[in-house]
């Protein structure tokens, strides 16, 4: 399993101060970390899915590779899982907030 770094997670750059970053920059850079995040999740998957089916076809694969990509595609959904509830738990907290 490859692991990759997160990209961009911060907006700050050393010697930026934190009022400058805009709204819309954030919210862009956002969207394209959960975007990859998504489509790494969605690559994973497909191989599993491929693995799985080369296996039901007879060909010549490794149960045990089989075996890991479909727990890495399911790990994968699982933390996805997670922070989409996260997400929506903290909108709700932000909306019960009274102004």
């Amino acid at each position: 399993m490859e692991l990759s770094r997160i990209s961009g997670s911060l907006p700050i750059t050393p010697g930026q101060k934190t009022g400058s970053t805009s709204q819309a920059g954030s919210a862009q850079n956002l969207g394209n970390t959960f975007k990859t995040a998504l489509e790494g999740l969605s690559a994973a998957e497909n191989n599993a899915d491929t693995l799985m089916e080369r296996l039901a076809t007879g060909e010549d694969v490794e149960i045990h590779e089989v075996m890991i990509a479909m727990e890495e595609a399911d790990v994968g959904f699982r933390v996805a899982i997670a922070v989409r509830d996260k997400l929506i738990e903290s909108y709700q907290e932000i909306m019960r907030i009274q102004v």
